[in-house]
């Protein structure tokens, strides 16, 4: 009985393509087939998904295609922590929308680390915060922020820990800091 051996991971590729949530690759090789009823070989490719916020040519995606990530803002007080461990204090901002649509996704998912959730609610006000790590350093801004996004202009957000939640919103403003009660106040990721 011969068994099945594979060659070690490749390194993973970059996303196929920017500019909008897809995936990456990493492939190993057969170095040698089963043999005498030995069992198949394993998987030779995995995907993972992606996103990069950079075109091919080097410029900056536009923003309305590229959708908030969002958490729970009760996640900035340990970023806030780290960021001042590691000597990056740079100051962030906060930016109020509206929610226009959520998916019923939200509603479905009873983990503790996704009970933020429920309190997405159309039409109410929510403020997200841009703070180190997600403050990008090459444009200083976070993305799906909603800089550059016309008066009134749908945006896209997902919410961090369920797919299955997510919906548009309207950029209102932009603020130095957040002034949403704590159930309405998230993060950037």
């Amino acid at each position: 009985v011969i068994p099945c051996v594979v060659s070690q991971w490749s390194d993973w590729s970059g996303c196929e393509e920017p500019c909008k949530k897809t995936y990456r690759v990493r492939r190993r090789h057969v170095i040698q087939e089963p043999r005498n009823g030995e069992e198949a070989c394993p998987p030779l490719e995995e995907r993972a998904g992606c996103m990069e916020y950079w075109t091919r040519q080097g410029t900056e995606c536009k923003q309305s295609l590229i959708p908030a990530l969002i958490t729970t803002g009760g996640f900035g007080k340990a970023r806030k922590k780290r960021a001042a461990a590691d000597g990056n204090g740079r100051a962030g901002y906060c930016v109020e929308f509206q929610l226009v649509a959520i998916t019923p996704g939200c509603l479905q998912s009873h983990h503790s680390y996704t009970r933020w959730m429920q309190y997405l609610k159309e039409g109410h006000t929510v403020c997200v915060e841009c703070q180190h790590p997600a403050l990008d350093s090459r444009s200083q801004h976070c993305y799906g922020d909603g800089s550059g996004s016309k008066k009134n202009q749908l945006l896209h957000w997902q919410a961090v820990g369920n797919p299955r939640c997510k919906g548009t919103w309207k950029r209102i403003r932009q603020l130095d800091t957040c002034s949403c009660p704590s159930v309405h106040s998230f993060l950037f990721i």
